[in-house]
């Protein structure tokens, strides 16, 4: 995986920097599975899991006992999963850009387009999530108003035919 894949400019980093950055002496070794869970902010299940899904770019190293040990690149590029995922990439899709990233170069226009094409599918989540929030916006603005002037009780409420319940 390239320098900026896992998400930074410089370097293997999380846009914004290594805050999460493994310690020089931990890099050598790696860190345990617990150790890259809470670092990445998701369950020991979730990266047994992105491992057999097929979305890790590179094999994730293990101890002569056969532990799993995380490096930096690993964690940032489980970052980077589960970013797409929080944005509704599917797991397939999530997959194949593994498969791209891990593929090296001369595929960059397939993943450029994989992105673009999630890119546009998160703007029009969004905009209808706006248009979500806008009416809601305009509910809440009917009660307060309402509640305010003292009258909520006139405001609509479904009637029931008569024997209902």
């Amino acid at each position: 995986m390239g320098a900026q894949e896992a998400g930074g400019r410089s370097g293997v980093q999380e846009a914004g920097g290594r805050s999460g950055a493994v310690p020089d002496g931990a890099e050598q070794e790696g860190l345990s599975i617990a150790e890259a869970a809470r670092r990445t902010g998701v369950s020991v299940h979730t990266l047994r899991y992105y491992e057999r899904a097929g979305l890790v770019v590179t094999p994730v190293d293990r101890t002569a006992g056969g532990r799993r040990r995380y490096r930096q690149l690993d964690l940032d590029w489980i970052k980077v999963c589960t970013k797409l995922r929080a944005t509704g990439m599917p797991i397939k899709a999530i997959r194949r850009y593994a498969e791209l990233v891990a593929a090296g170069r001369g595929n960059e226009e397939d993943r450029l387009a994989l992105l673009e094409a999630h890119r546009a599918d998160v703007i029009a989540r969004l905009a209808g999530l706006q248009e979500n929030l806008t009416l809601i916006d305009r509910k809440i603005g009917v009660y307060r108003g309402r509640l305010a002037a003292g009258d909520a009780d006139r405001l609509w409420a479904p009637q029931r035919p008569p024997g209902s319940r």
